[in-house]
């Protein structure tokens, strides 16, 4: 019996070589947006298919050429290709979108408000598979305060006017107190979580009296304490220049505004040379007095050495310092009087400057 049983184990090895050795086609090779919900696992040899596109999306063509799985196991092509529907993108919307007018099926906006706004509607909007936005943009609405309340002995003076019990997010107030009183704090407005700031005290408050300036004076004061709101006001000594606001004021704070600075003029300070000042070109022996303003821009002239040409360079004066350009050379006093014509501001002005250090 022994070789029977060999004959029909070795029967049943070349049965299933048999039945494993038919050819089969896996899923065909899909890209984005074709439905897969019909589409078997195998298909046996000679089986044919048409593909299609899934919901929300376009076909390449309105009739899509049958695949059939080939003997050898693979598929034939199909020349269908699937493209997302688009939603296009609301006007208002676009410039956030990076000028962008559709966006594709499955798409997300996220909205959201500014602080001290409130969003009215759906925080995020959802391309749909018709070519519409499963909601509309939102609106924003500012935050609502209450009327603040006025300080004792004092009251409100709205930057805009106020009807009704409330004010809007960002709109601001003054406080003011009766004379010679000064509110603790001076300006007030309607904040992104909806309240309003408590009422400032109003309290008594004095300034020394106001400190000198340097290089400069108090015009038609008293040289007394001042109260809250009172006003000085500076000037500086001749040729020097005022910077900042000439008027200062008592603060809330028992503190003098900003005091201004007197600039200081400067010299030029070569012996020998032309320069362009204020609207005229001159040898610095006829700048009398040589004094610059602070701010004042000074023109000297260097030579760009290659191509035997001269050229301007600018330095401001600058609280009495003003900086020489590199590239000038001060001439040696033959030259300066016996050659003057060949000094780099009186020759042939080049086209252009040239690069820094290349002169």
């Amino acid at each position: 019996m022994a070789p029977t049983l060999a004959l029909l184990l070795l029967s049943q090895v070349a049965l299933y070589a048999t039945v494993t050795s038919k050819k089969v086609c896996g899923r065909p090779p899909i890209t984005d947006g074709i439905d897969e919900t019909t589409l078997k696992r195998v298909y046996e040899v000679g089986e044919e298919l048409t593909l299609s596109c899934e919901r929300g999306y376009l076909p390449s063509t309105a009739n899509p050429r049958r695949m059939s799985c080939s003997p050898a196991g693979e598929w034939t092509q199909s020349d269908l290709t699937c493209t997302p529907k688009m939603c296009p993108i609301p006007r208002a919307l676009q410039p956030l979108a990076k000028g962008r007018t559709e966006a594709p099926f499955k798409s997300v906006i996220n909205f959201t408000c500014d602080d001290g706004y409130v969003m009215q509607g759906a925080n995020e909007s959802r391309c749909l598979h018709d070519g519409t936005w499963s909601h509309q943009p939102p609106l924003c609405k500012a935050v609502s305060c209450p009327l603040p309340k006025p300080p004792r002995d004092g009251r409100i003076v709205h930057d805009k006017p106020v009807t009704g019990t409330s004010t809007v997010y960002g709109q601001g107030w003054t406080y003011e107190c009766d004379r010679p009183k000064a509110p603790s704090v001076e300006r007030g407005s309607c904040m992104a979580d909806g309240s309003v700031p408590e009422p400032p005290v109003c309290r008594e408050v004095s300034c020394s009296i106001p400190p000198s300036l340097p290089n400069g004076f108090i015009t038609f004061a008293v040289m007394r304490p001042h109260g809250y709101k009172e006003t000085v006001k500076y000037a500086c000594n001749d040729h020097y220049v005022l910077d900042g606001e000439a008027e200062v004021q008592c603060k809330n704070t028992g503190n003098w505004s900003t005091q201004p600075v007197c600039r200081a003029p400067c010299t030029v300070g070569i012996k020998r040379g032309r320069i362009f000042y204020n609207g005229r070109k001159l040898w610095i022996a006829d700048l009398k007095p040589n004094r610059v303003l602070h701010g004042e821009p000074v023109v000297f002239y260097c030579l760009n050495k290659a191509d035997r040409c001269g050229y301007p360079v600018a330095s401001i004066c600058k609280d009495g310092t003003l900086t020489i350009p590199e590239c000038f050379e001060q001439p040696g006093k033959v030259e300066y009087q016996l050659r003057a014509k060949t000094l780099p501001s009186e020759i042939q002005m080049c086209a252009a400057s040239p690069p820094a250090g290349s002169a």
